[in-house]
């Protein structure tokens, strides 16, 4: 399908957001004091101006999947009717898991708990109100809300690339409001600003992540790693070699099977806490935390503080929303990837709601253990410790613990880990969009790890943490504003396709004893007949084949463009039917190979065979599940009819529907799409 000879770099993408970044890189190595200045100025004047449009535009992401989710939209499958997930749940949850922010439940799960007990924004601190409410935090900004942004991303991404072929990009979501425009300059901004917002993000959590492999070591090895950041740079330049390996083993070798060491690792050491730590307390807290977060939710959505002065919303709240804004281009399309065959309802549910308990979970075993020690048992120098630096909290935790030294040893791989998943996914992401969904050498893969990399130490160089969270914050801003559009561009997508399920509803397709009728035993002989794939091939090429054509012959003399062939390779036949602008009417007929069916024991010669082979209908919204086998000619020709019918009345009552082809641009990107409705 792609030409070898030709690059696989999307020119108009890649090169402005290359540009981007270098200039960043450059400007901030020149001159590192200027450039963090800078940085807190564009700190300042973003979360001021637009802290209102942020959480404004969170809340309307968690509302509008809730929506879809328990709608009859939920039922719609991201992928042809017949797909199936490719990954298993545990492996999907995993690597979602993994990707989505492991790296933050590391960092943050002792620390924001101690940091809001100790500093609440409406408690008095250190009391049993502040433990409370820096729960209710903890809960809030990093449950729901966060994996809305996520899931609503990852959902445009699949069900525009999947449900309705069009190139797994940014650009895509905005397609039914803009139509061809996204191949031109309009695409190519959205894709840059969801490169450069992704790479933001990205470096963000590595610095975060080396922040806390710089602590966790000198816990180790004080004599041998100091705190600093040239140890912290060493460590980026160290594990971005390994997950340049990881994506050069791909998705299946690489990022699933260090998903699934997560997921162990992370889930190991919840237990060891849980167990090691006050578990009825913390049983008791989990709940109690929950219900109080669940209560209070729609006031802590639409909460600015707008009585208060102070930057605590903008230290936390905004930051946390908008760095998973500015990292959602990443996340949402690494879901996206993993999640065709999943219906819009186990999407949602399966992205919103189990990493969020897995999450209140989380926060409940390690910060409810750290107020525990604070309360019930002294531990009063872990305030002033994680105050001073956060990355130590988690290792400060473990001192009161037993098997300091082998748990802390474990942190650090795991935290290493996770390092490794989120560049190696963040990379095969960005990689992604700068080639215009096309696949692409290992070089260019290469790039964008080296890149990432690059920029997290530049940063961290310019600022640490100040840096890491400007970037982030003011990379969200534009994109906050492409998902919104994106959104509407998703619905008016979905009223389409009501339209074209309320036009396939109604099967007039009669049985083939009414349509040719015949004695008793041609119909028992048809419904207890288990043909061979030799039967079914030769049935197709000699019966369907001509019936098609038949049909095909007579819309060619009624002024309609339609084309007959016959696939070898995937052993199917298809009458394809095009109407300039509009949608294509796509009738295909393929062997299908199933396991034989427990009525079926064996053949004439008392010998079973190994699989069932059906005559199978395909639309373009994917298999009709219905087998052709034994159908007549007419009869064959009836069931074209009977779809063509209502093609026409799809087209009747969704006149602005979706018209879009397989077509190569002028600056390289190809759409592999045909319509409205998947082939």
């Amino acid at each position: 399908m792609f030409k070898s000879s030709k690059s696989t770099i999307l020119i108009p993408v890649f090169i402005p957001a290359v540009i981007v970044l270098l200039l960043l890189v450059v400007g901030t190595i020149s001159d590192p004091e200027l450039a963090g200045e800078l940085f807190n100025q564009a700190l300042m004047f973003t979360t001021t101006t637009f802290g209102w449009f942020y959480m404004l535009a969170v809340a309307l992401f968690l509302m509008f999947i809730v929506v879809l989710a328990f709608s009859s939209y939920g039922n719609i499958k991201l992928g042809p009717d017949h797909a199936e997930p490719e990954y298993k749940f545990l492996e999907w949850f995993a690597m979602l898991f993994s990707a989505g922010y492991g790296i933050a439940l590391l960092f943050y799960g002792v620390a924001e708990p101690i940091m809001h007990f100790s500093a609440p924004p409406n408690s008095t601190p250190e009391t049993v109100a502040a433990a409370k409410e820096a729960m209710q935090i903890a809960y809030f900004h990093w449950g729901f809300h966060i994996w809305a942004i996520y899931g609503f991303t990852g959902l445009v991404l699949a069900y525009f690339g999947y449900r309705q072929g069009l190139p797994l990009s940014m650009r895509s979501t905005l397609y039914p409001l803009i139509g061809d425009k996204v191949y031109g300059p309009l695409g190519h901004i959205v894709d840059i600003i969801a490169i450069l917002a992704t790479i933001f993000g990205v470096a963000t959590t590595l610095g975060l992540s080396v922040a806390q492999i710089n602590a966790g070591l000198n816990y180790l090895l004080p004599d041998l790693v100091p705190i600093g950041t040239m140890p912290q740079i060493i460590s980026i330049a160290v594990i971005t070699g390994a997950a340049l390996i990881s994506v050069l083993a791909g998705m299946d070798k690489g990022v699933k099977r260090l998903s699934v060491l997560n997921m162990v690792l992370a889930t190991s050491l919840m237990a060891f806490v849980f167990i090691a730590g006050p578990t009825v307390f913390i049983l008791n807290a989990f709940m109690e935390n929950t219900g109080s977060y669940l209560g209070n939710i729609v006031e802590r959505t639409f909460s600015l503080q707008a009585y208060v002065h102070g930057d605590w919303i903008a230290s936390w709240t905004l930051f946390i929303f908008a760095w998973t804004i500015a990292w959602s281009p990443f996340v949402g399309m690494f879901i996206a990837k993993i999640s065709r065959g999943r219906t819009i309802r186990q999407f949602v549910l399966g992205v919103l709601f189990v990493p969020s308990i897995f999450t209140f979970l989380w926060f409940a075993v390690f910060g409810d253990t750290a107020l525990h020690m604070i309360m019930e048992q002294g531990y009063d120098t872990l305030i002033a410790e994680v105050q001073a630096d956060q990355a130590v909290a988690l290792f400060k935790l473990f001192e009161a613990l037993p098997l300091t030294q082998l748990i802390s040893a474990l942190t650090v791989l795991l935290i290493i880990t996770f390092f490794v998943t989120s560049s190696d996914s963040g990379s095969l992401v960005i990689d992604s969009i700068a080639s215009g969904g096309r696949p692409t050498p290992a070089l260019q893969r290469t790039f964008w790890v080296v890149i990432q990399g690059v920029l997290a130490s530049v940063l961290l160089l310019a600022g640490g943490l100040s840096a890491l969270q400007t970037v982030s914050i003011v990379s969200a801003l534009p994109f906050a504003v492409v998902l919104l559009i994106a959104m509407v561009g998703m619905w008016r997508a979905l009223v389409i396709e009501e339209h074209r399920t309320e036009s396939l509803a109604q099967d007039n397709r009669l049985p083939p004893h009414l349509l040719n009728p015949g004695s008793w035993r041609d119909r028992l002989d048809y419904l207890t007949d288990q043909p061979t794939k030799i039967e079914v091939l030769t049935y197709i090429q000699q019966v369907v084949k001509p019936a098609m054509e038949q049909v095909s012959e007579r819309l060619t003399q009624k002024g309609w463009a339609t084309d007959v062939a016959y696939d070898e390779v995937n052993s199917r036949v298809y009458l394809d039917l095009k109407r300039g602008e509009d949608v294509d009417f796509w009738y295909e007929v393929r062997l299908a190979e199933h396991d034989v069916p427990d009525y079926y024991e064996s053949d004439d010669a008392g010998v079973a065979q190994s699989h069932h082979y059906r005559a199978e209908v395909f639309l373009r919204r994917g298999g009709q599940t219905y087998d052709l086998y034994g159908y007549k000619p007419d009869a064959v020709i009836n069931d074209v009819i009977d779809q063509f019918e209502k093609y026409l009345h799809f087209l009747n009552i969704s006149p602005d529907s979706l018209p879009w082809r397989m077509e190569e641009h002028d600056d390289g990107l190809i759409v592999e799409s045909k319509s409205e409705f998947d082939k």
